[in-house]
């Protein structure tokens, strides 16, 4: 498979409010953007299972290789997402998210090798994507582990598309499974993910704007009650 995409879904004509507009809108409309998004809710956004200084953790440490600083951080941020994401897969299905999406109904499209978008449903499409990752982390010539191996020209950009991807499965567990993880006792597990992926994200410039913005309410939420 050989890429992603993503798009507003047609079907979803709602306009919901950014964070800075909530405060103008009166009570009832404040109460609707939360119970649509109940991560939003500030008991859940403060709950996280470490209160590490994560620009402390994601800075690149001196006299260390930026390129075998990314490379390690992708291999440990997929082997938590891979896992965080299978504790949730018989609450995933075809049946139950028979569209990958994220906040607002955005629909993420897969391109296989020929160009050819996919819309599928969120099980096929963490399939893609965790197979996908997988591949890249096992490919020498990707990612290298022996003494003396260089990383290759393009390693940056194969690297944005890995957390691009790997910030598109946390989207959709918050969009559609974020009370299924309250149930279990996942939501601190999954805004300590959520915070340490765009903090590093942000501190080596791995996503755009544009990708992160479904999410950019949580983003500013959990900011406001990080490292306190």
């Amino acid at each position: 498979m050989g890429g992603c995409q993503s798009h507003p879904s047609a079907a979803d004509t709602q306009i919901v409010p950014q964070p800075s507009d909530v405060n103008k809108l009166g009570d009832n409309n404040n109460e609707r953007v939360l119970e649509e998004r109940p991560y939003l809710q500030q008991q859940y956004v403060s709950e996280r299972i470490t209160h590490t200084d994560m620009t402390a953790l994601t800075t690149l440490p001196p006299g260390l290789d930026q390129a075998e600083w990314l490379a390690s951080n992708t291999v440990a941020f997929f082997k938590h997402i891979n896992l965080f994401s299978s504790a949730l897969s018989e609450l995933c299905t075809p049946t139950t998210c028979p569209t990958a999406c994220g906040p607002d109904n955005t629909v993420y499209t897969w391109k296989d090798d020929q160009g050819k978008k996919l819309r599928c449903s969120a099980p096929l499409y963490f399939d893609y994507t965790m197979s996908y990752i997988q591949d890249l982390l096992t490919d020498e010539d990707v990612f290298p582990t022996r003494a003396g191996s260089v990383f290759p020209a393009g390693f940056v950009f194969l690297v944005k598309k890995v957390f691009l991807l790997l910030f598109r499965v946390l989207a959709h567990i918050y969009w559609r499974h974020y009370r299924e993880a309250l149930v279990l006792g996942l939501h601190p597990h999954l805004n300590t993910l959520f915070i340490h992926l765009t903090h590093f994200s942000l501190q080596h410039d791995l996503l755009e704007a544009e990708h992160t913005q479904p999410l950019q309410d949580l983003i500013i939420a959990l900011g406001q009650h990080s490292l306190t």
